[in-house]
């Protein structure tokens, strides 16, 4: 996957750009991050947002617009004027798992918004409070079945990436929490940190540092290899739990109607600069890879992930209507 995006990412950048979009932009760019600041997709814009207002020669300032797991700030980026000077930051929870949840959001995550590209991915991480009785993830399960819904798992809201990894991860193993939904990965690793919540299923830049210092315990690695950051973690399938892998991706998109001038120069902006060794390496010293794709893989992507959360939905029986 990685190399057949690495060619597309050559193409993309080499793609001409055309007069209509050669002036823009003349004024700042707001990035909206559809979450409260303090997690990963909160780290992941701001850490793109100084190199791509380098690039594109004005400011770009990040706006965290965060609740509903990430439906306010798609909204507010649904509804804004498509002339580029409002971005969202799209995760595969605002525009994969919620619209499969709730058909009351008042944006269309398929119509409202033009993709732009993508940029990064994270592996997920099972996190849990150092004061739990567990040492590894075959423990954690017993751990688990023995005290059905007594651990609280939190998240960053319903429907939320760190909510439905847990919610595959109960539909793999059996296991029950309760469930605790928060405005932002932030504040749901705030309170694990607290010792208020038990479990967070946490992308691993969110709570890498508070590992590597002993606050939490990472029992396992949502993914089909181990992370070069925390390479004693094993993977799920390693410790026997097959089948929920997840890890979540970082992109950009417009509200619908955007210039395709604007589009085309934003996707080559995009995917140069998560091409950059400089922004690999700031990735990858995060827990992340770098994952340059064109509007059209981003597209797919989505619509793949649509499919595999609506199953898992429909097997939690979450309804958010």
């Amino acid at each position: 996957m990685w190399k057949r995006l690495a060619i597309a990412a050559v193409a993309i950048c080499i793609t001409p750009v055309t007069q209509a979009d050669s002036s823009y932009p003349t004024k700042p760019v707001t990035l909206v991050v559809p979450f409260a600041p303090g997690g990963t997709v909160n780290l992941m814009g701001r850490l793109v947002a100084v190199r791509l207002g380098e690039v594109l020669d004005q400011p770009v300032i990040v706006e965290n617009k965060g609740g509903a797991g990430g439906a306010i700030g798609a909204s507010f980026v649904a509804k804004s004027p498509p002339d580029g000077y409002t971005l969202l930051l799209a995760t595969m929870g605002q525009q994969s798992i919620q619209p499969a949840i709730s058909k009351k959001l008042n944006y269309d995550a398929q119509k409202d918004f033009v993709p732009v590209a993508l940029f990064a991915t994270v592996p997920n991480v099972l996190a849990v409070s150092p004061d739990l009785p567990v040492s590894n993830l075959e423990e954690f399960i017993r751990y688990a079945k023995a005290n059905p819904g007594k651990l609280n798992m939190g998240s960053a809201g319903v429907g939320s990436v760190n909510h439905m990894t847990g919610e595959l991860f109960s539909y793999r193993t059996g296991v029950e929490f309760t469930h605790v939904p928060y405005k932002g990965a932030g504040p749901a690793t705030a309170e694990l940190l607290a010792g208020q919540i038990q479990v967070l299923f946490a992308n691993l830049p969110n709570v890498l540092s508070h590992a590597k210092a002993g606050r939490v315990k990472l029992l396992g690695i949502a993914s089909a290899q181990r992370s070069p950051s925390i390479p004693d973690v094993p993977t799920f399938t390693e410790s026997g739990v097959t089948g929920a892998d997840v890890d979540s991706w970082y992109a950009f998109m417009a509200p619908a109607k955007t210039p395709p001038a604007i589009v085309q120069k934003l996707q080559n902006v995009v995917v140069s600069i998560a091409s950059e060794k400089e922004m690999i390496a700031h990735l990858k010293e995060q827990g992340a890879e770098p994952y340059p794709g064109s509007s059209q893989d981003l597209m797919k992507l989505s619509e793949q992930e649509s499919r595999r959360w609506a199953e898992v939905i429909k097997h939690s029986k979450i309804d958010m209507n």
